[in-house]
C-alpha cells in the first residue's frame, strides 16, 4: 500500500499537491483508474481512484473511508531535549513516529546544548515516517518549550521523569515497564546529554512527576527516548491477539 498525506482532504474529490502528484504519476507511474490510499493524519484512511493523472495536480475520487485506522490504545507525550547533533533528534522523531507516539515536545533545560529547534525539518521527518509506516495518525510536534513551562501545565494521566541522578524520593525509581498499566495516558520527560539539574528534577517531582529508570545502562538522549517509546508500546501491546491489528515486526519493510 502506498500512502499519501493530505491534511486538508475533504471527500469526495481531492487534488494532490504538486510534490505528491509528481511522485504518484511520474515515480510510481500510476494512471487514471488506479487506486491509492491517503490519510489526513487524524485517523482517517481513504481509498481513492485517480480521475486525472496530471503530474502537477493529480485528482482522485474517494471510494472508501476507514476511520480510526489502527488507533493506538494509549496516549504518549514524549518531552525530549533537542540533541547537540540535529540528525540524532530527527532519528528519534522518525523512530518514535514509527513505533507510536501522540505528541512530541522539544524541551529547553538548564543543561541543554542546543537552545534552538527548527520545527519545519522535524515536521517533514514525521510526515515521511508516518507515510512509510502506514499510519493514519500523525504525531503533533510542538515548538521548543522551557521545561518548567511543560511541567507547570496540567496533564490528565501519568507523569514520569527519567534521569541519571540517584533517586530523590523514598519510593525510588521504578523500572518503566513495571510502573505502567495498559491504556494509560503518559507524559515522559527525557533530559539533555548533561541530564536534568537537581533543581529541575525536584521541580518535576513537586508537580506530580514520578521518577523512573530505563535500566542500568547509560543511554544517549535520543536512544533513551526511543527505548522509552518502545517500552510503553510493548506494555500496551504485549499478549494481545492478532485480531487487535498489531503489526508483526518487519511486516511493513
Amino acid at each position: 500500500m502506498q500512502l499519501f498525506y493530505a491534511p486538508d482532504l475533504e471527500p469526495p474529490v481531492h487534488t494532490l499537491g504538486e510534490e505528491e502528484s509528481k511522485h504518484c504519476i511520474r515515480v510510481l507511474r500510476l494512471g487514471c483508474g488506479d487506486t491509492l490510499h491517503l490519510t489526513d493524519g487524524r485517523g482517517n484512511l481513504y481509498r481513492a481512484e485517480i480521475t486525472e493523472a496530471d503530474p502537477r495536480r493529480c485528482t482522485v475520487r474517494i471510494v472508501a473511508t476507514q476511520s480510526e485506522f489502527e488507533r493506538m490504545p494509549y496516549a504518549l507525550t514524549m518531552c525530549v531535549a533537542p540533541t547537540k547533533n540535529p540528525d540524532r533528534y530527527e532519528w528519534f522523531l522518525e523512530k518514535a513516529t514509527e513505533v507510536g507516539v501522540t505528541e512530541i515536545v522539544p524541551i529547553e533545560t538548564a543543561h541543554s546544548e542546543r537552545r534552538s529547534f527548527k520545527p519545519q525539518r522535524g515536521e517533514k521527518v514525521i510526515t515521511a515516517a508516518m507515510k512509510q509506516s502506514l499510519k493514519a495518525y500523525r504525531p503533533e510536534l510542538h515548538a521548543l518549550t522551557p521545561l518548567r513551562e511543560v511541567v507547570a501545565r496540567s496533564f490528565e494521566g501519568r507523569r514520569l521523569i527519567a534521569h541519571c541522578a540517584p533517586a530523590r524520593t523514598q519510593r525510588g525509581k521504578l523500572f518503566l515497564p513495571d510502573s505502567l498499566q495498559r491504556g494509560e495516558a503518559v507524559q515522559l520527560l527525557i533530559g539533555p546529554e548533561g541530564d536534568f539539574s537537581p533543581e529541575e528534577i525536584d521541580f518535576a517531582l513537586a508537580h506530580g512527576f514520578e521518577e523512573i529508570t530505563l535500566g542500568p545502562q547509560r543511554l544517549r538522549t535520543e536512544t533513551a527516548a526511543v527505548v522509552a517509546t518502545v517500552m510503553v508500546a510493548t506494555i500496551n501491546y504485549s499478549g494481545k491477539s492478532p485480531e487487535t491489528g498489531l503489526p508483526t515486526a518487519g511486516c511493513r519493510t
